[in-house]
């Protein structure tokens, strides 16, 4: 079983790999950039296996977790370089949904 990761785990890591290249982060409009081409190929991806759009034979498989993994990699890489801590992130949209959101959704019935 590989290993847990937290959020802040994953941050760290990413960033001592960005950290040992000169270059070091791009701006975030190239970051804003890389993002929108990371979505476009998951959606490729999630049409091909749910839509309408069959690959053609010549075009290699990708795995819709590989597109994630990179769209993942790139917000991460966005979020370090503008101090954005994704927990802290995460904990506030979950709040907002939980108190603006709480009852727009039909729940599953307590039992």
């Amino acid at each position: 079983m590989a290993e847990q990761k937290t959020m802040k785990d994953l941050q760290a890591e990413v960033d001592t790999y960005i950290g040992q290249f000169k270059e070091g982060y791009f701006s975030p409009l190239a970051m804003l950039a890389r993002l929108s081409e990371e979505l476009g190929e998951l959606a490729r991806e999630v049409n091909h296996y749910y839509g309408e759009k069959p690959k053609k034979s010549t075009e290699t498989e990708k795995a819709i977790e590989e597109e994630l993994g990179d769209l993942l990699f790139v917000l991460i890489c966005m979020a370090n370089s503008l101090k954005v801590d994704l927990e802290d992130a995460h904990d506030y949209v979950m709040d907002k949904f939980k108190t603006r959101d709480s009852d727009r959704w039909t729940r599953f019935e307590q039992e």
